[in-house]
């Protein structure tokens, strides 16, 4: 990378990251394998503050500045985030990077600063619509359709989870210049561990497009136990009672992973998912997948799990009771996801995301050299 950009210094990124979803956890992931590649990560976080656990977490990797302003997804008009760009160039200046990396490519908009901006689209407001309500975005969200694609102009690469993310966007948003995809990754060990007679799912239940209600239905028609973890209330007031499925609650990163390690089968029934960490994680670990049949799932998983059709609780669970009844086939399903797995390593994710950044650098080096 440094040869390759001929820097005498190791690049320095600022990462935004937020302490609600799943980016948190590809932040953490991310930035600890682009270590490995002579990369510098700092942090800024927005959003609802971080657990204590979380940001002792980031400050083993970098430097982590937390702002008092919101999430796009949190708020009701653009006028709430008109401060969000020049908070992140005032502290991207005084951190002295060479790169910026959003995870909300709404934060590149109206970004005024000299410097490489990548935008990662984990998710948007309309593709989810798209999705889960198969419509489009409502008119009370439609400035959110209009700033997250003022945000694709601005940055100078857009970054997407997979190919079927990447098709979602351009149908919701039209072509977007420099649109790439590097596939997210998990740092949990490829394992093969005893395994229990029970099935497992995770997800924030609240949202809709984690079809909670469907995977509740079906577990009350499951031979096995069905134990779910994550938070049943959303920020805004959302909720959804597991009332057929023994519901842990939200619980810290390991502390799921370990009943995740346990489990003989993974099932996630999502309407939407962009990449979907929990079911590579439960791959990692050993476990059957039951996964909804939608585009990213056939991407990622398609020869190596069973898919169900997501609007049927009774489909999910005869999937899962076929896998729970049939050790053998269990087992064989296990070893290829397993297997699949680890074309999502950490080392690809960063080493995908680091060619990214150096094209960026290098190019900018260059219209310096030329000025």
């Amino acid at each position: 990378m440094r040869q390759a950009l001929d820097m005498a210094a190791p690049p320095r990124i600022m990462m935004t990251v937020d302490a609600v979803g799943g980016v948190w956890r590809y932040a953490m992931d991310l930035a600890a394998g682009l270590r490995r590649e002579g990369i510098t990560t700092c942090f800024v976080g927005l959003g609802p503050p971080p657990s204590r656990q979380e940001k002792a977490e980031a400050m083993e990797i970098g430097e982590i500045d937390w702002l008092d302003e919101p999430l796009d997804w949190m708020v009701q008009d653009e006028g709430a985030l008109k401060k969000v760009p020049h908070a992140i160039a005032a502290l991207a200046k005084r951190r002295q990077v060479d790169l910026l990396h959003l995870n909300l490519p709404s934060q590149a908009a109206e970004l005024d600063i000299d410097m490489p901006v990548v935008a990662v689209s984990h998710s948007c407001v309309v593709t989810w619509f798209a999705a889960v309500r198969q419509a489009a975005v409502p008119d009370g969200w439609r400035w959110q359709q209009s700033l997250n694609a003022r945000g694709f102009e601005r940055a100078a690469a857009v970054v997407a989870p997979s190919h079927s993310h990447a098709a979602m966007l351009r149908a919701a948003y039209g072509p977007i210049p420099h649109l790439t995809v590097t596939y997210n990754a998990s740092g949990v060990r490829a394992a093969a561990e005893p395994k229990e007679d029970f099935a497992f799912a995770a997800g924030r239940w609240w949202d809709e497009g984690k079809n909670a209600a469907v995977l509740d239905a079906a577990a009350a028609q499951m031979t096995w136990p069905l134990l779910t973890v994550g938070a049943d209330h959303g920020p805004d007031g959302q909720g959804m009672t597991m009332s057929k499925t023994r519901h842990f609650g939200i619980l810290p990163h390991a502390e799921a992973m370990t009943l995740m390690r346990r489990a003989a089968i993974f099932v996630s029934p999502s309407l939407y998912e962009p990449f979907g960490l929990a079911a590579l994680e439960a791959a990692r670990s050993g476990a059957g997948l039951v996964l909804a049949d939608i585009a990213t799932y056939r991407e990622l998983w398609d020869g190596a799990a069973v898919f169900a059709n997501p609007h049927r609780p009774v489909a999910f669970a005869d999937a899962v009771n076929h896998l729970a009844s049939d050790v053998v086939s269990r087992q064989a399903l296990a070893d290829k996801a397993r297997l699949r797995s680890k074309r999502f390593s950490l080392q690809a994710q960063a080493a995908s995301m680091a060619r990214v950044y150096a094209s960026l650098l290098e190019h900018g080096r260059k219209i310096k050299l030329a000025e």
